[in-house]
Order: C-alpha cells, then sequence, then structure tokens
C-alpha cells in the first residue's frame, strides 16, 4: 500500500545538474549512506554507474560491506569508520577516512605490506567540531602518511553553513583554516586530492570545488535552498492508499489521548503509515497536510505506531483511493518545514515496511 517510488529520470537530471556546475577535471563523489538517504543504496548506485559516476561514500563500515556484497567494485569511502572494524574495512577494501591518532594506529595495525599500498582519506575539523584532526596536528599525520603500506587519497574538511547567506562567518575561518593544510599537502610525495564542499557548496562556492565534490541530498532532489532546490527534481514519491473511513458526529474524537474533536459531522480516513514508517509525532494535529484527489487533506490527532487519519470530509474519495504525502508537485521540502523538521530527517527515516519502487 504504502510506497517510495523511485524516479529514475529525476536522479539522471539531479547528477546532470550537479555535475554541470564542476569545473573540468573535478570529480564527483556521491553520498549513498543512510540506505541512499532512504531510497535504496544498491539500486540508486546502480543507476548512477550507468551515468558514469565511479566514486561513492557511506558513512559505516557495514554500509560499505553492504554495497560490497552487492557486487559493487568501485571506490567506496567510509566517512566514519568504527575503531573497532578496521579488520572489516581492510577485508573488504573499503577506503576509510583516517580522523585521528587512534585511527590511523588503527589502520596500520591491520593493513600488511601490499601493492599498491591500501588507500585512505585524511580529515581535518576545520571548525564544524564533529570529528577531524587537529590542525595543530598536521606536521605529524603529514610525516605518518608517507608510510609506504598507505596511499592518501584525499584530504578533506566538511564546511558548516555552505547555506548560509554570503558572506558566512564561520565558512569563511573554516577556509582560512583549511589552506595551509592543502599547501601542505601539495608538498607530499603523492598528491591527494582535496575537497571541501557538499551539494549546498556546489550552488554556493563554486570558487572552491579543488579536486572533487560530495554530494548527497542533492543527488535526491534537494539543496536546502528554495532557488536551488528548483533546479533538481525530487526523485522519491511517497504515496499510499485509505484504508478506512469513518463518520463522526460532533463531539466525538479520533485517536490515542482525544488528539481531534469534531465539531460537525466528518468524514476521517486512515492510513497505514505511522511512527514505524518515519512519521514523526511532531506530523499531527494538523501540522502535515496530505493530498487526495488532488485536494489538501489535514492529519487530525496524534500520529500512531502504524496508522494516521487525515480528514476527508471535503473530498470525494473512498477505501482503497490513492494518496500522495509529497511528490514533484508537493515537495517534501514544504513537507516536512510545516512539521519543523528537513528532508534529510524525513527521507533517512523512512522505514523497510514502504515498499521501495523504481519508475
Amino acid at each position: 500500500m504504502t510506497q517510495l517510488e523511485i524516479h529514475r529520470e529525476a536522479l539522471t537530471h539531479n547528477v546532470t545538474t550537479l555535475t554541470s556546475k564542476l569545473a573540468p577535471g573535478v570529480r564527483f563523489i556521491a553520498v549513498v549512506k543512510a540506505n541512499a538517504y532512504g531510497h535504496g543504496a544498491v539500486a540508486c548506485i546502480q543507476h548512477l554507474q550507468s551515468l558514469g559516476v565511479k566514486y561513492f561514500a557511506v558513512a559505516y563500515t557495514d554500509e560499505g560491506i553492504a554495497l560490497r556484497q552487492a557486487g559493487v567494485q568501485d571506490p567506496i569511502m567510509v566517512f566514519y569508520p568504527e575503531p573497532h572494524r578496521f579488520a572489516d574495512i581492510v577485508t573488504h577494501q573499503l577506503s576509510p577516512a583516517i580522523y585521528s591518532k587512534q585511527t590511523w594506529d588503527n589502520v596500520l595495525e591491520h593493513i600488511a605490506p601490499q601493492t599498491p599500498p591500501f588507500p585512505i582519506h585524511l580529515k581535518f575539523n576545520t571548525g564544524l567540531n564533529r570529528i577531524g584532526f587537529s590542525p595543530s596536528e598536521l606536521e605529524w599525520i603529514f610525516s605518518e602518511s608517507q608510510h609506504k603500506n598507505v596511499r592518501v587519497v584525499s584530504v578533506y574538511s566538511h564546511l558548516g553553513g555552505t547555506e548560509e547567506a554570503q558572506p558566512d562567518a564561520q565558512v569563511a575561518q573554516q577556509l582560512t583554516v583549511f589552506e595551509p593544510i592543502l599547501q601542505r599537502f601539495k608538498q607530499h610525495p603523492h598528491r591527494p586530492w582535496f575537497h571541501l564542499l557538499n551539494t549546498s557548496g556546489v550552488f554556493h562556492y563554486p570558487n572552491h570545488q579543488l579536486d572533487a565534490v560530495r554530494c548527497g541530498i542533492g543527488l535526491y532532489g534537494y539543496a536546502n535552498a528554495p532557488a536551488w532546490d528548483a533546479q533538481l527534481q525530487p526523485v522519491g514519491h511517497l504515496t499510499t492508499s485509505i484504508v478506512q473511513i469513518h463518520h463522526l458526529q460532533p463531539g466525538e474524537y479520533v485517536g490515542y489521548n482525544k488528539g481531534w474533536q469534531a465539531t460537525t459531522e466528518s468524514r476521517i480516513a486512515t492510513l497505514p503509515l505511522g511512527h514505524a514508517d518515519g512519521i514523526q509525532r511532531g506530523f499531527g494535529h494538523a501540522k502535515l497536510q496530505v493530498w487526495v484527489q488532488g485536494q489538501p487533506a489535514a492529519v487530525v490527532g496524534n500520529i500512531c505506531m502504524d496508522m494516521l487519519m487525515i480528514d476527508v470530509t471535503h473530498v470525494a474519495c473512498s477505501p482503497g483511493d490513492s494518496v500522495v504525502l509529497f511528490n514533484a508537485s508537493h515537495p517534501l521540502s514544504e513537507w516536512a518545514a510545516a512539521a519543523g523538521t528537513i528532508p534529510y530527517e524525513v527521507l533517512a527515516g523512512l522505514g523497510p515496511r514502504v515498499s521501495r519502487v523504481w519508475r
């Protein structure tokens, strides 16, 4: 009943749009973490490969292993390799981001002399203060990274506010901090790539593309600003269907904790998705509207674990009729904003009961 329709043409459009903004020679790293932001990583990668994408990135080790087991042979970068998983990272030939002295020791402990040397990436913390080497550790890791058993594929950092209005003081400071790191590693015996930009950065900071960019949410149709979103197409369209319709009299309630009370004769439709499918409590109480027969219908009462209810008093509809939660005409960015969240959270939260169907 409930499915996320994945549109190949939209994914193609987004890749074409994003890569068209890159200078010649700039590499495109497709971020497919969190099951390709809820869209299904393996199927997305297969289509991305058909478009010529050759580099992929995930968050954690198990995500990379799953892709290897599905037959993906292209380079897979692991942003946040867990210290106790380096044996698995080496076994499955993943490329970890090394971000601390501990992770440096971990990778050396598990690799053996090999040809070619084992590929790694070096992550620096320039002000986001999440993970990364401190700039004060630059000389130490520069020296260590010349170890014969490793090859530094790239040196990078993550900017904290590329979607903010320019000039942004935090981004400017991060660019300043990264510059001596970049200049030092240009002197590395095996010059690595450099990269800083995410999707918003591709749109907003074209002069800082360096050697590569990392695009995640933009692949799937969103770029954190209405003008940029307008250049992309939503890849996932979430639909469901009506399970049952109840006829309420004035004074009757809907859902847990008397979440909604009818003030007039009302028709309330039940939809088969709820918390377990990624629909958060914050979407209840008319903060969210869906579309039935082309007309808006508000969510009433509290979201349940497996179901939610909508007011269809004004809509001619029946059980089994299709309901649109978001699609190209009714963007997820607007849908999410109504509940005080963002597309990332909604897409990544869609549970396994939601079928992924390619169109």
